[in-house]
């Protein structure tokens, strides 16, 4: 590897936003805030949206949605049956 072209590789703990679950990996990524990880050292903290502990693949919470045409829509919407 060619010298001063790469970045950073550091330890960072990464928040899921929506659960508050934390791990520990491996990043180039920069951040402002510190947390006091469990082994007692301090990282940088990177809040994320989504996570293996919320994204709905990982968890089983899928959302399926039916492949109903227009006009079966539209009747739902509005309360129309068809006859």
């Amino acid at each position: 590897m060619k010298k001063g072209i790469h970045p950073d590789y550091h330890p960072v703990v990464f928040q899921d936003s929506a659960t508050g679950y934390k791990f520990l990996s491996g990043s180039t990524k920069n951040a402002k805030e510190t947390i006091e990880w469990e082994d007692g050292k301090t990282y940088p903290l990177i809040r994320v949206e989504i996570s293996c502990d919320s994204h709905p693949f990982y968890t089983g919470r899928q959302k399926f949605t039916q492949a109903d045409g227009r006009v079966d829509r539209f009747n739902k919407k509005y309360g129309l049956t068809s006859k």
